[in-house]
């Protein structure tokens, strides 16, 4: 039996779609995270109950932090985006989280930059805080181990695919770490492609040149470098645009009858692209919320979203030949960006922060 709601919020739903696609449903993914993540400060003293847990969130890891604060008796402190919404807004006021929500943007790389500098003059008025950084500890990445394994036991592990959206590089950077193994896993080295989805205008892997005219896709992207991007972990990138995700989204709820966020729509038209091209492998990809942030900018739109069967990839081997709607690369674990991508606002975390999951 459960102790706490968060831990039913964060286990994984296996959804077997067809013989060789597989959803990895969450209620909210980051819960996973951000729960492993407190439960080890607390452990090694880093921080102790009643501390004050800050960070910045576009929605998704506000939620799972309060959750996760709730859980062990700390407080939370989130410097939330412009996309935070009523529902969230209220529950987080119900936690009793304090939410800094920035002022209305349609710039979300403004947005983005504003909620870093944010979090620096507060800890600046607050040392005594602790500092999460999602973006940047990957401390964030032991959560994903038992969600390893629960795949690992349901697919195997050898001949998968992995599609998941990047965003700030701890889901699918750790689930590839840990189903990958090594020599001293149990089972030895497996056969795990990953594949990163990307939004355009996001600089992780170099596609901000490239403007979505609807929107970068909040929670899978950056306008920031992120420490917890392993670029070497990943095999091929897709970038996605607004209406392709919708498009993938809507057709997963029809043929599938699985409510997710937009990200998974992206995922899920990658995953199925990935599928058709290797005709051996198990492809799994990541649904990390459900879909009723979304009723309103993606579902109520459903008359409008093209058939995916109309939908491919242009196929590109630099970001500088990066095409709406949807451009697929091989990345081959290129350790780090490609030579000639410009950066955003640097928000490196201090090197004492960086914990290696083995």
């Amino acid at each position: 039996m459960d102790q706490h709601v968060a831990e039913a919020v964060g286990r994984p739903d296996l959804i077997r779609l067809d013989d060789r696609l597989v959803c990895l449903r969450f209620e909210t993914m980051k819960v996973v995270s951000a729960l492993a993540a407190v439960r080890h400060l607390l452990e090694t003293g880093a921080v102790r109950r009643g501390d004050t847990l800050l960070d910045s969130s576009s929605g998704i890891y506000a939620y799972a932090l309060a959750l996760a604060c709730h859980r062990h008796g700390m407080r939370c402190h989130i410097v939330g985006s412009t996309t935070v919404d009523h529902t969230l807004r209220t529950q987080l006021a119900v936690l009793g989280a304090t939410l800094e929500q920035m002022a209305p943007c349609a710039d979300l790389k403004l947005d983005q930059k504003r909620r870093v500098e944010r979090v620096h003059e507060i800890l600046t008025a607050h040392p005594e805080y602790h500092w999460m950084r999602q973006y940047h500890d990957d401390i964030h990445y032991l959560g994903y181990r038992a969600v390893a394994d629960r795949i690992r036991e349901a697919t195997g592990a050898d001949g998968l695919t992995v599609v998941g959206g990047v965003g700030s590089g701890a889901s699918t950077g750790a689930l590839a770490r840990y189903l990958r193994g090594g020599p001293a896993h149990p089972e030895g080295p497996a056969d795990v492609q990953l594949v990163g989805v990307q939004p355009y205008g996001s600089v992780t892997f170099g596609a901000e040149h490239v403007p979505d005219p609807e929107i970068i896709i909040a929670g899978i992207g950056s306008s920031i470098p992120f420490g917890n991007v392993s670029h070497e972990l990943y095999d091929t990138l897709h970038w996605i645009s607004f209406d392709a995700a919708l498009a993938g989204g809507v057709d997963l709820l029809r043929r599938h009858a699985v409510f997710a966020g937009l990200s998974a729509g992206a995922a899920y038209l990658a995953a199925r692209h990935e599928r058709d091209r290797a005709p051996g492998r198990t492809v799994l990809f990541i649904a990390a919320d459900t879909g009723h942030r979304y009723v309103d900018t993606v579902y109520a739109r459903h008359r409008e979203a093209a058939r995916i069967a109309d939908l491919a990839p242009h196929e590109v081997s630099d970001q500088s030949r990066l095409a709406l709607p949807w451009s697929r690369m091989p990345w081959n674990r290129a350790p780090g960006r490609l030579p000639g991508t410009a950066t955003g606002h640097d928000e490196q975390a201090p090197e004492s922060d960086r914990f290696i999951a083995s």
